[in-house]
């Protein structure tokens, strides 16, 4: 029996494509059973008092998603996505056991470890397949798909969490929920996914044909999407910045809430709100950004985002205003996440695409860990108000930082258009250093 032709496109794919939505979904729902109830889980249940030592499940989980990101991104291209993606749901597997034997908030912070492993392995490569399954036109709107579903998971996950654990033990809800999740996932994953190798090879011999074969080091790519380039320096600083707030809304909005008097319903209802605005505005907005350029995308994102914790630190802890700014903060974010990843897929060939990606994703999650220590450290000298303050600050810096450095697109020039590469740069497959070789609106 003849294999079926590869081609590609999101139509052309749509089975394949489909799946990896449900799969990233799951990979949402994990985090997001955390959102609601963890930091509360160590206040109330290890009796953990300061803000820096509850958020340092955050730090863990920040920094090993990070490391994994950039390993992923190595190892993708010659251990294959799908063994990857099966190996972080594995990995996943005796996260709800940790929960639920842990004597001591040590065992909490280990366990999501384990969840950080889980998330850069499996969140990376569901990415990563998706670009390789519908090719350049479609990127964008690849990629918001992709981010609804997994931030869907959060949102969902993280709105029946908080109503569970108010009737519920909180840990019970983390535990069976949990199990049920990575359990699924795995299967799916073994029985159902295929990986994409062969729509990397096609999209390489139609697009970028003088490309080298070979993936660039990872040291080569660290340092192009580091600092190097500006397209791609520029998305890796904005998206640290926009999870270092997004750590912020994980772990110290809800103490933030539970000290102005807010129940565990109203701090899920919170949770919720900010994945589920985000998850399902980004379905338009990475479309958006096939359209009209990256740029504008993002640098209004991060400035909206900016505006939202702006009025979150002055809302004293009214949750129907912490509501309002969970929505906008949403909103913001659905501007910026699609496209960063879209952006930094535009600059590079897809032979590159895993390691620069990788790298990229590196920084954004070492975001997670950042923002715990700043927001934990300022909360417990100033307050919380203070703390989100300052992380606000920080998300219009950035946002003025991509204003400012991200190069233009030419004129005439498309989204998702394979970029002209300097022919010193075939070999590795990466794009040129140089600011007019690499644009991007």
């Amino acid at each position: 029996m003849s294999r079926p032709q590869v081609r590609l496109g999101l139509r052309e794919n749509a089975a394949q494509f489909s799946l990896l939505v449900a799969v990233n979904a799951f990979v949402g729902a994990m985090v997001g059973l955390e959102r609601s109830t963890l930091p509360l889980l160590g206040r109330e249940e290890f009796h953990v008092a300061s803000s820096a030592a509850v958020l340092s499940f955050i730090v863990a989980f920040g920094l090993a998603k990070a490391f994994t990101n950039l390993g992923a991104g190595a190892l993708a291209q010659r251990a294959g996505r799908r063994r990857l993606l099966i190996a972080g749901w594995a990995v996943a597997l005796p996260v709800p056991l940790l929960i639920a034997v842990a004597p001591s908030w040590g065992w909490i912070v280990a366990a999501n470890l384990l969840l950080g492993v889980n998330q850069g392995l499996a969140w990376s490569m569901t990415v990563v397949m998706k670009i390789d399954l519908v090719g350049p036109r479609r990127r964008g709107l690849a990629l918001g798909l992709n981010e609804a579903a997994g931030y869907g998971g959060v949102a969902l996950a993280a709105g029946l969490s908080g109503v569970m654990a108010a009737e519920f033990a909180a840990r019970d809800v983390l535990v069976v929920a949990g199990a049920v999740i990575a359990g699924t996932a795995f299967l799916l994953s073994v029985l159902f996914v295929r990986d994409t190798a062969e729509h990397v090879a096609l999209e390489q011999a139609a697009h970028h044909p003088t490309a080298g074969g070979n993936p660039p080091r990872l040291r080569e790519a660290f340092a192009r999407a580091t600092y190097r380039v500006p397209a791609l320096r520029s998305c890796s600083q904005a998206g640290l910045v926009n999870n270092l707030n997004d750590g912020l809304a994980w772990g110290l909005v809800p103490l933030f809430l539970a000290a102005h008097g807010a129940g565990a319903a109203q701090i899920g209802l919170v949770a919720a709100v900010y994945p589920g605005v985000w998850s399902i505005a980004q379905i338009v907005t990475g479309h958006w950004s096939d359209t009209v350029g990256r740029k504008p995308l993002i640098v209004t994102g991060m400035l909206v985002q900016a505006v939202a914790l702006t009025l979150l630190s002055l809302s004293g802890g009214s949750v129907a205003v912490a509501t309002g700014t969970a929505a906008l903060l949403g909103i913001g974010t659905a501007l910026v996440y699609p496209t960063l990843i879209a952006a930094m897929s535009d600059a590079v060939s897809p032979i590159a695409r895993a390691p620069v990606v990788g790298v990229y994703r590196f920084w954004r999650d070492m975001g997670y860990a950042l923002g715990a220590l700043l927001a934990g450290g300022v909360a417990d000298a100033l307050g919380y108000g203070g703390a989100i303050a300052i992380v606000a600050g920080l998300t219009a810096a950035s946002g003025l930082w991509v204003l400012r450095d991200m190069p233009k697109r030419p004129p005439g020039s498309r989204p998702g258009a394979a970029s002209t590469m300097h022919p010193a740069e075939h070999r590795s497959g990466l794009e040129a250093t140089s600011p007019s070789k690499v644009e991007v609106t």
